[in-house]
């Protein structure tokens, strides 16, 4: 509607009109600042998206950089997050270019249409205003001007105001008429001129999509397409697997989830083992806690891993450790594991006697190193084979020969031991070397007061009789030969012969067998001195001998032909249970471990033995002296000490046997 002005037109009707526009145009300066405010938040959520894509594209490609501890299949994935980082890229460009075109054809009209014609309104409304005000005033001068002595100089002035304002009003009010006129115009093409632009940026942005879609990814979605569906497939076959297992598990009985009601026997021959242990902690001088951590073996260590890691550390070198059961108060199922210093040590706790074992045989296969030969499941087998059958009475005729790792080197080691004593042509039964069922003993244990006895007189032994043991005493020995030895004493039993080394070596493998299967591992070290006269196992602290024996008395001796480190030998007695009177011959095997070759402790005893002959004979104990070299007393021959240090009582107490 427009407004036609005339000077004769009523001001009461023109002021009406004139608010009716005000009104009209007070209205669209509203709603046109709310509606720039939507479509600024519209920009606002276009240009976050620019943004929003570009940091998506940039960390599908952080994926390639992640260290995943399970890395199943992520060679497909990274490639497929290379492919979809590329689109995304693309299509943050297009989503740049459709901000772009928002603020250009959406935004920037409606400002301009704010900023110019709305404020133009503003504007030349407060002229008009002014102009309104200075008129009336004039008007008021005007009318005040008297009907007697009028000053026609004042009248010309004021009739010249007058004029002047309403000018200017008329000039004022015909501007801001006008305009009010053009904004009926501007305001239906300002509201239609920003939405045209955004829905043709919208659509050149959704074609440009298309295209990007259409000419290069069809190939590629379908292959990612198909990917996950065969991906939900396999989820689909391991879910269902798992709820088969589910099932079966549900199905079985409680007796299962019992401790100590394992159906599986126990294997002796594993070489790795892994499984929750309770640990025993100090917590004060006499307060101790328990704690259940896994445990698994890697290589030669003991692994532990705590609660909430993501791996293990080790706790224990196992190489040459020692494992043994031990009895504590308030637990069952305890062994201890030790160093081979002694200074570290452990007791940890099974939960079922079946694990209690097996961690037992696990850890003394890891200790022996049996990991580390060619085939360690073989030797493992063989060990426990060789324990099985020293416990288990023999009821067939087996050849013990035929039963023995290497037959050769058995009979041919027969042949050159120093003993001199020659192998029978076939090898004698078990049965015939060493009753099923004869005692072991395993420590040789002074009494007290025989222990008080050898410490009061300077270590000579009186017996019930009281006669004082003087051929082997320190004191009285004028032996030519005195060689020691660090051995460990693993066991000793009866034996039936004591002509045949075959014997000795069936009493080293039934006191290994049965250490083993008994779980006694830890020894105690001694000193060996051979003599010419005697054998002494002494106690390298006190000094004190544990045993003798008269060397005429030592019937066999031989070190294991396989073991070099194993030796024993077989001392001849006298059974008095017959009542007769000499009393029938029996015989003992003692089996020892040495830090040195067996082989030198049995050639010591060999040249013992040589001594003892050759002094029969001045003229071949002359010459034997003569080949061997003598100390500078001249009264023993001079050997290699096998003891070093230990020989005066600085050895340890108690080691682990590696038999």
């Amino acid at each position: 509607m427009i407004i036609y002005f005339s000077m004769s037109l009523c001001l009461l009707q023109t002021r009406s009109l004139l608010s009716v526009f005000e009104e009209d145009a007070g209205t669209l300066t509203d709603y046109t600042n709310q509606l720039l405010q939507s479509m600024q938040r519209v920009y606002g959520a276009q240009s976050e998206m620019g943004l929003a894509t570009e940091q998506l594209s940039s960390q599908l490609l952080e994926y390639e950089k992640q260290n995943f501890a399970l890395g199943k299949g992520d060679e497909e994935v990274i490639s497929t997050l290379q492919q979809f980082a590329r689109t995304v890229g693309e299509l943050n460009t297009l989503h740049s270019e459709l901000a772009s075109q928002m603020a250009d054809r959406m935004i920037f009209p409606m400002i301009q249409f704010r900023e110019k014609d709305l404020t133009e309104i503003s504007t030349l409304r407060e002229v008009f205003g002014i102009a309104s005000d200075e008129h009336e005033a004039a008007m008021v001068k005007y009318s005040r001007l008297p009907k007697k002595k009028e000053n026609e100089k004042v009248k010309a002035e004021l009739v010249g105001e007058v004029a002047y304002s309403r000018r200017k009003q008329h000039q004022a009010s015909m501007q801001y008429y006008c305009a009010l006129n053009a904004l009926q115009y501007r305001k239906r093409v300002a509201m239609l001129e920003p939405m045209l632009g955004y829905t043709q940026a919208q659509i050149h942005f959704y074609k440009k999509g298309m295209d990007l879609v259409s000419k290069k990814m069809d190939s590629f979605l379908v292959s990612v397409s198909s990917m996950t569906q065969s991906i939900q497939a396999q989820l689909d076959s391991e879910a269902e697997a798992m709820r088969l297992t589910q099932r079966e598990l549900l199905s079985m009985e409680d007796t299962v989830y019992m401790p100590d009601r394992d159906p599986v026997p126990v294997n002796r021959t594993l070489i790795q083992k892994a499984g929750y242990l309770n640990i025993r902690n100090k917590t004060g001088l006499v307060t101790t806690t328990w704690d259940r951590l896994y445990f698994f073996t890697q290589g030669g260590n003991l692994m532990c891993q705590p609660r909430g890691a993501v791996a293990g550390g080790m706790v224990l070198d196992l190489d040459n450790s020692s494992v043994m059961a031990v009895e504590c108060e308030d637990r069952r199922y305890c062994f201890q594991i030790t160093s081979p210093s002694g200074k570290t040590s452990m007791i940890l706790q099974a939960e079922s006697k079946k694990e209690y074992e097996e961690w037992i045989c696990t850890l003394n296969n890891i200790s022996r190193q049996i990991y580390l030969t060619d085939n360690p499941e073989a030797v493992a087998i063989r060990l426990n084979q060789t324990a099985i059958q020293a416990v288990t009475p023999i009821t067939s005729f087996e050849r013990r020969g035929e039963g023995s790792p290497n037959p050769d080197r058995l009979a041919s080691h027969a042949e050159e031991t120093p003993c001199g004593v020659p192998s029978s042509s076939s090898a004698p039964e078990a049965e015939d070397l060493i009753v099923p069922g004869t005692p072991i003993q395993f420590d040789i244990m002074l009494p007290a007061s025989e222990f008080q006895d050898q410490n009061r007189v300077g270590g000579r032994r009186t017996n019930p009789f009281g006669e004082t043991d003087d051929d082997c005493s320190p004191e009285s020995d004028d032996s030519l030969l005195q060689q020691v030895f660090a051995v460990r004493f693993l066991g000793s039993m009866a034996v039936r012969s004591g002509q045949t080394q075959e014997v000795i070596y069936e009493a080293m493998r039934q006191v290994l067998a049965a250490r083993a299967i008994h779980n006694i591992f830890r020894t105690t070290e001694s000193h060996l001195m051979v003599t010419s006269s005697c054998l002494r196992l002494i106690d390298p602290r006190t000094q004190v001998t544990r045993i003798s024996f008269q060397l005429q008395e030592v019937t066999q001796f031989a070190a294991h032909q396989e073991n070099g480190r194993l030796m024993g030998f077989v001392v001849e007695g006298r059974d008095w249970s017959e009542g007769t009177e000499e009393g029938e011959p029996s015989f003992s095997a003692f089996v020892f471990e040495s830090n040195t070759e067996g082989e030198k402790i049995c050639y010591t005893i060999s040249l013992g033995k040589d001594i003892i002959e050759a002094k029969k004979d001045p003229e071949a104990l002359a010459q034997l002296m003569k080949n061997m070299p003598l100390t500078n007393d001249g009264k023993f021959l001079l050997l290699d000490s096998e003891t070093g240090d230990t020989a005066n009582g600085g050895a340890p107490d108690e080691e682990e046997s590696e038999a």
